[in-house]
């Protein structure tokens, strides 16, 4: 047989797809813990959206693409009286759910935000409940939102524990497609067959470059991109539940597949990995884990390996207010993730390069005693030269215990200390924190202030007595999950 010919033999399902269809397709969401956290998850996300809408370069991208279209059972976008196709709602509610870099956070091999995933979700179900009681039938409850919502933080945040898609220059929204894709295809019925169809759609798809995050070309792309992956999560489970074949050995396939294409190299050295090594490995199996461990944004709206840094800033604050101008150099021990990301020196250009700057939310509320999102803005900067100042003071080092620990399964920390030292030879004292306030070893020191996050996210966009309703529907969990998912978005129109 000539060596230049392909065998044409349709292998099965690679053992990764097949592994996420029969996890979404079967498990029983029984962890209380995690049922309690996804309800927590899907107050602080629409919060986070809802607060993006006052953001004028997040709200140009929302809408129907051709204006005026009207989409019969339409899915509704929380905060504003959009009625869209579920493919462009799940853009919709992704984008204002990312924008403002707010919501959730998982941190290991990779990075993302798994809570991004709640656009598809959000939209299918709005979508599904209305045609089901159209049709007599009865609608979607919010409980079927939460265990999708597990499954689909489970999903993305497994494969991230062990798997760098970072370090080859991918970026991690192709994990938000994957898991949307999974969940989406069974909330729409679909059977193994369909789910792993879809599944393996989602990784021919291939993923996006991390340029848009980094410098020198860091912009506003990352507030949208997961909203474009969970969107295309639903275009991929719709193709499928029409029939369409898929892919098998989408990530195997020798040359052509998902390992040896995009895979197979680092983006230190670009040296091909051994074929052993391109392959995704996993060290426990799926669950309810990732929903169970999952970090909150609760005090900052700040890339996440920066949260602790910020907090030792404000705590900094009062015993630099008024010593600004001798300020001699401030230094900034962290790990190894947060120098790879989000250290940068120079120009920054816009406000996506602001928040994934570790020096600039430093010095803002090492200024101001506090860190927001409007600190971001061109305007606010331009304002205050002194936070360019204080930049180009810093002094970063990377704390290799610091960068074990973020590593460690039974710690997962994200830790920085700052100290500012003054020109007369004086110096504060070192602020360490290892935990962020939205880490699980503060869950009871942070629940609280989330849901005050919330409600105040709430009234930037609802009266009082709207506002109202929706927070004590979303703190009661056994109501809320008996709430039919069309009655719930009902209450997140704007007339």
């Amino acid at each position: 047989m000539s060596s230049n010919v392909d065998i044409n033999h349709r292998p099965d399902y690679d053992h990764v797809i097949q592994d996420i269809a029969d996890y979404v397709l079967t498990y029983k969401v029984s962890s209380q813990e995690a049922l309690d956290t996804a309800r927590n998850c899907l107050m602080d996300t629409l919060g986070c959206g809802l607060l993006a809408l006052r953001f004028p370069e997040c709200t140009k991208h929302l809408g129907p693409i051709v204006q005026g279209t009207v989409v019969p059972h339409g899915a509704r976008v929380p905060g504003t009286s959009l009625v869209l196709d579920p493919v462009k709602a799940a853009w919709d509610i992704g984008c204002i759910i990312r924008w403002l870099d707010y919501n959730d956070t998982w941190l290991a091999a990779e990075w993302g935000h798994p809570s991004d995933n709640l656009g598809g979700i959000l939209a299918v179900a709005d979508h599904l409940s209305q045609v089901r009681l159209a049709n007599g039938e009865q609608p979607l409850l919010m409980r079927e939102v939460l265990e999708a919502m597990v499954m689909a933080h489970e999903v993305q945040g497994v494969i991230a524990l062990e798997n760098s898609f970072n370090r080859v220059g991918l970026c991690h929204v192709l994990l938000v497609r994957i898991a949307s894709t999974a969940v989406v295809t069974k909330m729409m019925g679909g059977n193994r067959e369909q789910i792993m169809a879809a599944i393996s759609q989602a990784w021919v798809d291939g993923s996006a470059l991390r340029t848009y995050r980094h410098a020198p070309n860091a912009g506003s792309r990352k507030s949208w991109a997961a909203g474009d992956a969970t969107s295309r999560a639903v275009r991929l489970a719709d193709i499928s539940m029409r029939g369409e074949m898929g892919i098998p050995s989408v990530l195997t396939a020798p040359q052509w597949g998902f390992y040896d294409v995009s895979f197979a190299t680092t983006n230190k050295d670009q040296v091909l990995k051994p074929e052993a090594e391109r392959q995704f490995t996993f060290s426990q199996d799926y669950d309810s884990y990732v929903m169970e461990n999952i970090l909150f944004k609760i005090s900052f709206p700040a890339e996440f390996h920066a949260q602790t840094a910020a907090e030792a800033s404000v705590i900094l604050h009062p015993q630099v207010k008024d010593r600004l101008a001798q300020i001699d150099k401030i230094v900034i021990r962290t790990h190894e993730s947060a120098i790879r990301i989000i250290s940068k020196t120079g120009p920054l250009a816009n406000a996506a390069d602001r928040d994934h700057c570790l020096q600039y939310m430093v010095a803002v509320p090492l200024i101001f005693g506090d860190l927001i999102a409007e600190h971001y803005e061109d305007d606010f900067h331009a304002a205050h030269t002194l936070i360019d100042e204080l930049r180009d003071k810093m002094q970063i080092v990377e704390d290799k215990r610091f960068s074990a620990e973020y590593l460690e399964a039974d710690k997962r920390s994200i830790a920085n200390a700052i100290q500012v030292f003054f020109s007369d030879g004086s110096s504060t004292e070192e602020v360490v924190v290892e935990y962020p306030v939205g880490h699980r070893r503060r869950r009871a020191e942070g629940i609280p202030l989330l849901e005050r996050k919330f409600k105040v996210n709430l009234t930037t966009r609802f009266p009082e007595q709207q506002s109202t309703a929706i927070f004590n529907l979303c703190k009661d969990q056994a109501e809320l999950e008996a709430t039919p998912v069309n009655r719930f978005m009902d209450l997140f129109v704007i007339g």
